[in-house]
């Protein structure tokens, strides 16, 4: 198969077509396109708006169509287990043991995204479960993005956007904001609703303990500065590992030097000291869903029977 010639046009690889048609042959730009092995297209032959895989940077439009999406950024070095979460709140919420406090699932675009993830973290016949495949660090500008969508009580939709980044972009951000090969982490801090800071626990009790203090101290400056005052909550990963107290401490009051009440939680796929190992991704998952945007607020107006549509005035 050709490549389609617009630029942002991803349709090759089964995804949106940048212009909005659901059949390719319907699109200038694909028109005279020979796609192998293909059969003629016909009505009931459309392409979907989305793929099921990760979404894209052009795949918001279509997702954001409805409502705008809260997206979720997880902010770690590498192996950190950022990814794990992700694969953990899908296996989770599949089969019933991750429930949301307030809203009902209602579906999701990335199912196949989703299950490339958290694959890994099943069971399967002579292959025990294993933490997921390092995120690859390419030259791609944005994360890959995970959709979650959930009905209120109340019966309105709201729509969740995970991002899985690789944790390099993370660590070179946080030494330098304009790093050329660090724009998928400026995508996350300009973008994300909900930011996670990942404290690793495995790595803050190694024989690096001092580097990977360093690193974290490094990143959570960053990423408070760049969140300006949008949800963000630390969490330890691999909570079955033990942290001496004094390390815990530093950690702590590396945030609280910069900014004060952000929420703690710990997380860890192995059972460890009688704690049922769900309990602390339901109370993350719990806080991420709780995330609501402000309504909106019009200026005030003393004209009477004037249209809202112009209250904001001339741009």
């Amino acid at each position: 198969m050709d490549a389609c010639p617009h630029p942002n046009c991803f349709a090759d690889d089964n995804t949106t077509c940048a212009l909005g048609h659901m059949r390719l042959d319907q699109c200038p730009q694909w028109k005279g396109m020979k796609v192998v092995g293909s059969t003629p297209a016909d009505e009931s032959n459309i392409l979907l708006p989305w793929s099921g895989l990760a979404m894209g940077e052009y795949d918001l439009a279509f997702v954001s169509g409805r409502i705008k999406p809260i997206t979720v950024g997880i902010a770690g070095p590498e192996s950190a287990g950022k990814t794990t979460i992700l694969g953990a709140f899908y296996l989770l919420l599949g089969n019933g043991s991750l429930k949301p406090a307030e809203d009902f699932f209602s579906g999701s675009y990335t199912l196949a995204g989703w299950e490339s993830v958290a694959s890994s973290l099943r069971w399967k016949p002579g292959q025990p479960p294993r933490f997921p495949a390092h995120t690859p660090s390419t030259a791609a500008r944005a994360p890959g993005l995970l959709h979650l969508g959930f009905r209120t009580r109340e019966g309105s939709l709201r729509d969740f956007m995970f991002a899985d980044a690789p944790g390099e972009w993370f660590q070179k951000w946080a030494i330098n904001e304009q790093a050329p090969d660090a724009e998928g982490a400026r995508w996350i801090a300009r973008h994300a609703d909900v930011t996670l800071l990942i404290a690793d626990r495995q790595a803050l009790a190694s024989s690096k303990m001092g580097t990977a203090r360093n690193d974290f101290q490094l990143m959570a400056q960053r990423a408070i500065a760049e969140s300006r005052d949008r949800r963000l909550a630390l969490v330890w990963t691999k909570g079955d590992v033990d942290v001496a107290p004094a390390m815990e401490q530093k950690i702590r009051a590396a945030i609280a030097a910069v900014a004060s009440d952000i929420p703690e939680f710990t997380v860890s796929v192995v059972q460890h000291d009688g704690i049922d190992s769900t309990a602390g991704f339901q109370a993350l998952f719990n806080w991420i869903l709780s995330a609501r945007r402000p309504p909106a607020v019009l200026p005030k107006t003393e004209v009477l029977g004037h249209d809202p549509l112009f209250r904001f005035g001339r741009r």
